[in-house]
């Protein structure tokens, strides 16, 4: 490769928007790894629970769309600045004061979605100091945050046992203040950045059917990887009857596998194409998905099974964003806005739908199938746009990368 990977971009901006990202995804989805222990104390049904562990996660999408304005407005590291500032006060508020109701809940879930919308300022960070060549790898990098979700479900539960439920608020408050120092400190701003955009030129965007497939695509990698992180701890206790430290502890080991992948996602996109890659993903998911809703009685196979479908998911993640920045390389914050609300929302739609399935039939099995069917639409919807895109803006007269 002409430039080597580590000899170009920001070395210290790539470091400091995965920290921002990580911990920031850490308190995105703590209302999932706690959710046993909330819902036991303020007495859940399961759809609520299902709504509890979703409703974080729609408003990130939405939150998405107006840090994706900010970035492009007051540039990544400022609308940063003030994502975090924002969760750290809601959460030392929620600590404080106490979270007594089930409303209560919905509203702290409402607050932490600014945590969620962290990727819309994490990934243009990174991405605009970096060539196409390597826009898969560097995006994967900074990505790969999403192995916060891991840290939420490995401790979050444990320390609900010793301090109390509510008191994890506060102790969650900590690494984010560290990881402000970290983002203040050390994250920069690209000097290739591009000029603010008018409403209208958003709106513009949303002209292109590209955009719409890129949307479509992103809901079920990221919507099915955070979706299923959210609502795994629920699901081990009461598939299995785990406890709720253990079913946490299971559900880290399936949301880190399926994050640490995602930057070889990018990586292998960037490599063997991300049409193809993200094609494969699909089939993989799509596979385990559903053999997960036929009922395995072993929580071992289970937990392997799952452990699968997130490592598609994760490297399916990687592969979407090896293509988007391609496409868009001069609304990449939009976009990024844009295409990060469409996975938030597929993943408050999968958190939620397993909790209704619960609740209406006793099992998973339908909210875990009907999953398992979009990322068959998406394999389908890939195939048809495939050739289109390799003759057009991802041709080798338009791009040295490889879609």
């Amino acid at each position: 490769m002409k430039n080597d990977f580590w000899s170009v971009g920001h070395k210290p901006t790539l470091f400091a928007a995965f920290l921002y990202f990580d911990l920031s995804f850490m308190v995105w989805v703590l209302l999932g790894p706690l959710a046993v222990q909330i819902s036991a104390d303020l007495g859940l049904s399961a759809a609520q629970k299902g709504m509890m562990v979703a409703t974080p996660i729609l408003a990130g999408a939405i939150l998405r769309i107006v840090m994706g304005v900010l970035v492009d407005h007051l540039q990544p590291k400022k609308a940063g600045l003030i994502g975090q500032l924002v969760v750290i006060i809601a959460l030392t508020l929620a600590w404080y004061g106490g979270v007594h109701t089930y409303h209560q809940v919905l509203a702290l879930g409402v607050v932490l979605g600014m945590a969620g919308a962290a990727f819309a300022v994490a990934l243009p960070l990174a991405s605009r100091w970096y060539p196409p060549e390597h826009q898969g790898t560097a995006l994967g990098i900074a990505g790969a945050g999403n192995s916060g979700t891991a840290l939420s479900a490995l401790f979050a539960p444990g320390l609900a046992v010793i301090f109390g439920w509510n008191n994890v608020f506060g102790l969650a408050v900590i690494p984010l203040v560290f990881a402000l120092v970290v983002y203040t400190i050390y994250a920069k701003d690209s000097p290739d950045c591009p000029p603010s955009k008018s409403l209208h030129q958003y709106l513009n965007v949303l002209k292109d059917k590209d955009a719409w497939w890129f949307m479509f695509f992103y809901s079920v990698t990221f919507g099915g990887f955070v979706g299923m992180a959210a609502s795994l701890t629920l699901y081990f206790h009461d598939q299995y009857g785990l406890t709720p430290v253990v079913a946490g502890y299971f559900t880290a080991a399936c949301v880190f596998a399926g994050s640490m992948v995602r930057p070889i996602g990018g990586n292998v996109a960037d490599r063997l194409g991300g049409i193809r890659t993200l094609m494969v993903m699909y089939v993989v998911a799509a596979s385990f998905l559903l053999l997960l809703s036929i009922g395995v009685s072993n929580v071992y196979l289970a937990l392997l099974i799952v452990v699968i479908a997130m490592i598609a998911l994760g490297m399916g993640n990687g592969a979407v964003f090896q293509l988007v920045p391609q496409r868009f390389r001069k609304e990449i914050g939009v976009m990024t806005g844009m295409v990060g609300m469409a996975g938030g929302v597929g993943g408050f739609y999968l958190a939620s739908s397993l909790g209704y399935s619960k609740q209406l039939t006793g099992s998973y099995q339908t909210g875990l199938i009907t999953f398992a069917s979009l990322a068959i639409l998406a394999i389908i919807g890939l195939s048809s746009v495939k050739k289109r895109w390799r003759t057009t803006w991802g041709s080798s007269a338009a791009t040295t990368a490889k879609v």
